[in-house]
């Protein structure tokens, strides 16, 4: 039997469609109200007091602009801008899916990326809902949650960002290498575990803390789980099915397409596929390569129908890997509009 997981995104608290696409809820709308980022410090002016008890009150109820303007501090003012413009975004849209896709056809500079994870982590539970393998989690938790790498050993190891920062700063383990010892060993700390299938059950009790590691390294059940992932996203977001398998190479000399699935790594294929030269340390820090095919070849665009898809992964100069799952969205070649549900 399959157990709950991620109880702190608020999935519990959003509705569904027909289609099984998520539905902003007033409680939804509330419990986000509600989070610290909002909450009124207590310095706060009389009048952004009113407001956040209004919302509450009445979480969808319309805000004159002048309301927003009246609020002493200019850094609530934004904020509570920026805030009701993602709310009312999201309100207009059908659904949570669709309004998470339909952010990427505007300017996205005024959006904070926390409410994009949120929306991400939402959505994920939602594709994931009844999963019962801890690694596809787990992989899933870098659609939405930065990551930290150690390459010690030859091995790809990668922990939550927030949770080795964390760390760093309380004087206890500082970077994730000294976290974890030589390839194959226990780890000298019990504050993170490597998740494994003989360990993976740990995950249920600890998803909400985000404090164990994904073994990201070729050919090991971490990449595997992550193409899981993938495939499911692609599934529920574009409505296509695809499948996805792990490359530690790319042989095809005549590659239609790929996709970066960060920043870095569209950078760094992106020289490739132009015929650049790239030098080895950039190469060394592609994390992650698969292929990517779709079932239906008629759901591609016709120049590249029945062609393979890569995927690229990568670290940071820093060794940070931040996944946007977006990409999955607006650069595969889809022949038809978007699907989110």
């Amino acid at each position: 039997m399959s157990r709950d997981f991620w109880l702190a995104c608020g999935h519990h608290l959003t509705g569904r469609n027909d289609a099984g696409g998520l539905l902003v809820t007033d409680a939804l709308l509330a419990a986000w109200l509600a989070r610290p980022e909002l909450v009124p410090p207590d310095e706060a002016c009389d009048a952004e007091r009113a407001l956040h008890a209004a919302l509450l009150a009445e979480p969808r109820r319309r805000v004159a602009e002048g309301v927003v303007a009246g609020l002493a501090d200019p850094d609530a003012r934004e904020n509570w801008q920026v805030w009701l413009g993602f709310r009312d975004h999201l309100l207009a849209h059908p659904t949570i899916e669709a309004g998470y896709a339909a952010l990427f056809r505007r300017d996205l500079a005024g959006i904070p990326p926390l409410f994009l994870a949120q929306l991400v982590q939402l959505i994920l539970r939602n594709v994931l809902d009844g999963c019962d393998d801890p690694l596809r989690l787990r992989a899933a938790e870098l659609f939405f949650r930065p990551q930290r790498a150690s390459t010690e050993g030859g091995n790809l190891l990668l922990a939550d960002e927030e949770v080795v920062e964390r760390a760093a700063r309380t004087g206890g383990f500082g970077t994730l290498g000294a976290l974890i010892a030589e390839a194959g060993t226990q780890l000298r700390s019990v504050e993170l575990d490597v998740l494994s299938a003989g360990n993976a059950a740990l995950y249920w009790d600890r998803s909400d803390l985000h404090d164990t590691v994904l073994d990201l390294t070729f050919g090991r059940e971490g990449q595997d789980a992550l193409a899981r992932v993938i495939e499911a996203w692609v599934r529920h977001m574009a409505g296509a099915a695809v499948s996805v398998q792990p490359l530690q190479t790319i042989h095809d000399e005549a590659w239609a397409w790929y996709v970066g699935l960060d920043a870095e790594a569209s950078a760094i294929v992106g020289r490739l596929w132009s015929g650049e030269a790239v030098d080895p340390e950039a190469l060394g820090r592609i994390a992650a390569l698969y292929r990517l095919d779709f079932a239906d070849p008629a759901e591609m665009l016709p120049r590249v129908a029945g062609r393979p898809v890569y995927l690229a992964l990568a670290m940071d100069q820093a060794k940070r890997v931040r996944l946007k799952p977006q990409n999955l969205i607006e650069n595969l070649p889809l022949a038809r509009g978007r699907a989110a549900a």
